[in-house]
């Protein structure tokens, strides 16, 4: 039996806690520090993400076997070669491979060198240069902290009063603290976002299925960018030719370039890609699963989730099949009140175990906890509360399901998009 530690506590990390559970191998799961969710699929345990030592030494104490961290700033902090210098088997990109999503600057200057498609793009640490750049080149434009930002550190700017607020925010008031210092700023790209991921064991890939994002709180993808609202995947409009020109174009040149620089990537790497009119460009690298896309993901993947890591760690992917379900799978995720600003937490929860009787629906927890002698003993504790997935045949089968589920759950306040596929149906 193989013992594990996963790090994290979002709603990706119950998605792959609850996949990693139904593994015939699996024999002691601990999540740390997990959520609400998490604690029915494990233990979890009172550790952060980003406690490298107390982290290694409990993986050292209850002898795990395996590590797997899909966490942003633990990957980019070098936690795989923290675990690495002890001997510790973990699944994740080094600190050097991480840097691709670490820093946006790096990572398109990677893609420039590479001659990987992506926007055009000048990068500053200066708030007055980067300002005279916005009125040389005029809007729509895009402006991106460097740095990670949970998803929110960009801002497509459509006047030039936006972009001006938007560099006086990242640059002067340090909303995204030091991911901020330095800013990307990028030429507007029209067309649909969609998402894509490479399994790598540093010599092989191999490719997930396509998803689809929504990345604005506002429905008609407007408002402020969160960490996601809602994927689709597979995502129908999009033909196998096009996801083989990614692959060519994109994907093996990043972890070639990345190998080429001494950084061989394992682990996900996960390009955001937007399909332009003159084709498809990268907006940018992650180094680890989306989410919501990894939700989407453990829904449809059929093939054993530690034998997918473990073939990664030891680098044995060439050989190992990856199975997916024919049908669709959608997530709507619930958020609460004024995210992605300012939101209350500690709000009660009903209507979970009613969601999970629609057909196909399983319930992701993110900024849950449970409390003591209160009822309800679940309460919020995020911005983004829950995932509500859901399976189907056909996309609009998927969607159905999913959103009937939403209708049973309450908190005060929540709040989702009702229009997460919706673009998809209609081509």
């Amino acid at each position: 039996m193989t013992d594990v530690l996963l790090i994290g506590g979002g709603g990706r990390e119950h998605a792959l806690a609850w996949k990693i559970a139904q593994s015939p191998r699996i024999g002691k799961l601990y999540i740390a520090p997990g959520n609400g969710g998490t604690r029915l699929l494990g233990e979890n345990i009172a550790i952060g993400a980003m406690e490298f030592e107390k982290l290694a030494q409990f993986a050292e104490e209850k002898k795990i076997d395996l590590t797997i961290c899909s966490v942003d700033d633990p990957l980019v902090g070098g936690i795989v070669d923290f675990f690495q210098s002890r001997g510790l088997r973990i699944w994740g990109p080094t600190k050097a491979a991480a840097q691709i999503e670490g820093s946006k600057a790096f990572a398109k200057q990677l893609m420039r060198e590479a001659g990987i498609p992506t926007a055009d793009f000048a990068v500053f640490t200066n708030h007055d240069d980067a300002l005279h750049y916005v009125h040389d080149h005029g809007v729509p434009i895009v402006i991106k902290a460097s740095g990670l930002a949970l998803g929110k550190g960009v801002a497509v700017c459509r006047t030039l009063k936006e972009a001006e607020v938007a560099l006086k925010e990242i640059m002067l008031k340090g909303v995204f603290k030091d991911s901020g210092t330095e800013v990307v700023i990028e030429e507007y790209l029209d067309g649909q976002e969609i998402s894509i991921h490479a399994l790598s064991d540093g010599k092989t890939h191999k490719l997930f299925p396509v998803s689809q994002d929504h990345k604005t709180i506002g429905e008609g993808d407007t408002g402020k960018n969160t960490g996601g609202m809602g994927t689709i995947a597979p995502v129908p409009w999009l033909v196998p030719e096009v996801l083989s020109d990614i692959e060519t174009r994109v994907v093996k040149p990043a972890l070639d370039a990345l190998a080429a620089r001494g950084a061989t990537f394992a682990g996900i790497l996960y390009p955001g890609i937007k399909m332009s009119s003159s084709g498809a460009k990268v907006l940018e690298f992650n180094a680890r699963f989306g989410d919501p896309e990894c939700q989407v993901y453990m829904r449809l993947l059929k093939t054993d989730i530690l034998d997918v890591f473990e073939s990664c760690v030891d680098g044995t992917l060439v050989s190992q099949q990856l199975e997916w379900d024919s049908g669709f799978a959608a997530n709507i995720v619930v958020a609460s009140g004024g995210y992605p600003d300012t939101y209350k937490k500690g709000l009660p929860i009903t209507g979970i175990e009613e969601a999970e009787k629609v057909e196909g629906v399983v319930v992701f927890h993110a900024g849950t906890q449970m409390m003591e002698n209160v009822s309800p003993s679940l309460v919020t504790s995020g911005g983004r509360v829950l995932g509500v997935s859901a399976l189907g045949a056909i996309l609009e089968e998927a969607l159905t399901r999913a959103y009937e589920a939403v209708g049973r759950i309450h908190f005060e306040g929540m709040y989702f998009r009702r229009d997460i596929g919706a673009k998809a149906l209609l081509l």
